[in-house]
């Protein structure tokens, strides 16, 4: 079994801002054909800002984890800095991944970068 840092078991066990969000400002859905994970995400976005994040995510452990972590990491953040969010990023800040695992911190990135072009979508721009 791979070893998971603290901070991927605890937004496993105790994952933070799943569920439905009404009314979306902007959303996405990912996918790894690979494994099968599938995440999906929406977001509320004030003063160019994100100021809400809810997710549904059907994967791995490491997955639901870091739909989590991501929601809460990006938490405040601006549009912009969204854009340049990593995988990278995502495995660090939450302690690390195996190697057969960092693509769940793709799923996670990627997501949310489309949900951020979605918003602009709607927005017109």
């Amino acid at each position: 079994m791979p070893a998971y840092s603290p901070t991927v078991i605890d937004h496993f066990e105790h994952p933070r801002n799943a569920g439905e969000m009404p009314d979306a400002d902007g959303e996405a859905t990912t996918s790894n054909p690979v494994c099968g994970d599938r995440m999906r995400v929406m977001i509320r976005v004030r003063d160019g800002r994100i100021d809400e994040v809810k997710w549904q995510t059907r994967g791995c452990p490491p997955a639901i984890a870091t739909s989590s972590f991501a929601s809460e990491m990006v938490d405040g953040w601006s549009l912009e800095q969204v854009d340049t969010l990593t995988r990278e990023q995502i495995a660090e800040a939450i302690g690390g991944l195996p190697k057969d695992k960092v693509h769940c911190s793709v799923l996670a990135a990627d997501a949310l970068r489309a949900a951020v072009k979605d918003y602009r979508k709607k927005q017109g721009g």
